[in-house]
């Protein structure tokens, strides 16, 4: 049997919570990653233990993943991303609206849609981009200069990914404004989302041809892939909403990160408290 490894971490990570997740695990030794993060040893994954241990740590705000012993990012050769709420810490979409006094409206639509309670991520989209009608086209601007900001740690994410040969894909239900502007910044590989249509300076309220959903983010997740020769087990996807699901079931190191919970629930890996660098302590240097 894989000798597994179990990696804990949190910004508050004490030598107690490590310890008490040894003795759950049965791990064999404690080593410490940094301040934030440590490795328990040799562990026991049976089912069980995954649920003792996964139980424990979420009452307690820690984030766990068990992992097979001796594995090196440079093994990994593709990471996609979801934006909003993945990457950058807004729902562009709402703070759209909110320029335009209309964001409790598109944002409640949005939550239901990100909870998976809307099944049809299109539809729910074209609701809500139809509420735009009328906003000034510069909005998107003032959304991207004052509103949009990276989460903690994606910056040293996708640098050390890129240090070891890893490349990325941004691949959005949001919006090209957006993606294309974090593309240029991050020197990402590829980018991908829905076009708004403008005109004389303000949006229509549509966007401009077919809806990037679920199936259109798994699509360009496999395309991304077969282009860079990865085969699943070389995948990191990171999402936390129900239209992610199914990029992150195209992925080995499927990535709740900050998720709603029907996305925690069906996804193997989560970072709950943790910063979107937190992935890198999963892997041995």
């Amino acid at each position: 049997m894989t000798t597994h490894h179990l990696v804990v971490q949190s910004p508050g990570l004490s030598a107690e919570h490590a310890e008490q997740l040894a003795a759950l695990a049965q791990a064999q030794g404690i080593a410490r990653i940094n301040a934030t993060a440590a490795r328990l040893l040799d562990v026991q994954h049976d089912d069980g233990t995954r649920a003792e241990v996964t139980g424990w740590a979420e009452r307690h705000g820690v984030d766990t993943a068990f992992v097979p012993a001796g594995l090196k990012l440079s093994g990994c050769k593709v990471l996609a991303m979801d934006m909003d709420s993945t990457l950058i810490n807004i729902e562009c979409i709402d703070e759209i609206a909110g320029m335009a006094g209309l964001k409790d409206k598109v944002s409640e639509i949005t939550e239901a849609a990100m909870r998976g309670e809307i099944k049809d991520f299109s539809e729910s989209l074209r609701r809500r981009v139809a509420l735009l009608e009328g906003v000034p086209a510069d909005a998107l601007e003032q959304v991207y200069t004052e509103k949009l900001r990276l989460n903690p740690g994606a910056e040293r994410l996708i640098s050390t990914a890129q240090a070891a040969g890893i490349k990325v894909l941004l691949v959005s239900g949001g919006f090209t404004f957006f993606t294309e502007r974090l593309r240029e910044r991050l020197n990402l590989d590829s980018a991908h989302a829905n076009t708004l249509e403008i005109s004389n300076g303000v949006l229509t309220g549509k966007v401009v041809g077919d809806i990037l959903d679920a199936d259109a983010k798994e699509a360009h997740l496999r395309a991304f892939a077969r282009e860079h020769g990865a085969a699943q087990e070389q995948i990191i996807a990171m999402g936390d909403g129900a239209n992610d699901l199914k990029m992150l079931g195209a992925a080995g190191f499927p990535v709740a990160y900050h998720a709603k919970p029907l996305v925690r629930q069906q996804t193997r890996y989560a970072l709950n408290v943790s910063g979107l660098d937190g992935v890198l302590n999963w892997f041995e240097s």
